[in-house]
């Protein structure tokens, strides 16, 4: 079962996202979550099989350019997880569908992603869910 996230698995939410950003603690990604949650302009989809949340996706609309797209604003995935062992089963696609519904509900008529440039398994992902690759960057920071 896919449902809309809810304040109530903020927890859920956050003990998934923990394993994805690993540089968070799950009170800020639960945090981050009921913020989310509590927009018109993000919504956060729940993976579960029986009582079990096995994976989620983050999505939201972005009204700054998104590289490669036309129209404003673009419904953009800012982040799917599936637990390893649930992975290969169609999950992720399911997740993504619901959050392209999403935006279109929300009028967008682009939808937009992202990884890091080395995160080979979310690369083959994408371009397996139809995305195209439209730039690659590294970006830079010193301190002054």
């Amino acid at each position: 079962m896919i449902r809309e996230a809810t304040q109530a698995d903020t927890l859920a939410l956050a003990k998934l996202a923990i394993k994805m950003w690993s540089d968070n603690t799950i009170s800020e990604l639960q945090s981050e979550f009921l913020d989310l949650i509590c927009s018109n302009n993000a919504v956060c989809f729940i993976k579960y099989v029986g009582n079990k949340a096995v994976g989620f996706a983050q999505c939201q609309l972005r009204n700054d350019y998104v590289e490669g797209t036309n129209t404003s604003p673009v419904g953009y995935l800012e982040g799917i997880f599936i637990e390893k062992e649930y992975r290969h089963s169609g999950y992720a696609k399911e997740l993504l569908s619901k959050c392209e519904k999403w935006a279109k509900e929300k009028h967008c008529t682009e939808f937009a992603s992202d990884c890091e440039i080395d995160n080979d398994i979310s690369l083959k992902f994408h371009l397996s869910m139809g995305f195209e690759e439209e730039n690659r960057i590294i970006c830079f920071r010193k301190d002054i």
